[in-house]
């Protein structure tokens, strides 16, 4: 017979794996970027570089947040502020730390510095 126990255990199991779901950031690519668009998920650009303390500060925010199931299909593409300038211009960003959303093919929202987690979970919040 199951106890309350059992049931918080498969609670917790059921939140887990909701949370397994959310999406990995991954380098940016112009067709995954389009398709995204196409089907009108939200999508985050996360400009950064390797040396940069305010995007080691954003990352952990940034995949706390995407594991929450209401950013399950959020699309999160990085590009590196240092090697892909061309794709740093195309996205007119001035600076690394740069998070960029889109609510399909419509840019909802940016920020450039931003660490407090509450104000990043605005930004991506705006995509949805």
């Amino acid at each position: 017979m199951p106890t309350r126990r059992h049931a918080l255990a498969f609670a917790a199991l059921v939140m887990l794996a909701g949370t397994a779901r959310a999406a990995a950031p991954v380098p940016f690519d112009a067709s995954a970027f389009e398709a995204a668009q196409g089907e009108g998920r939200p999508i985050l650009v996360q400009i950064s570089a390797p040396w940069c303390p305010i995007c080691k500060t954003q990352k952990p925010i940034l995949a706390t947040l995407s594991a929450e199931p209401r950013f399950k299909d959020l699309a999160v593409f990085t590009i590196d502020f240092d090697s892909q300038r061309d794709l740093v211009r195309r996205f007119e960003a001035r600076m690394q730390s740069t998070l960029i959303v889109y609510k399909g093919k419509t840019e909802v929202g940016r920020s450039v510095g931003e660490t407090q987690p509450e104000w990043i979970e605005q930004l991506l919040e705006k995509a949805l």
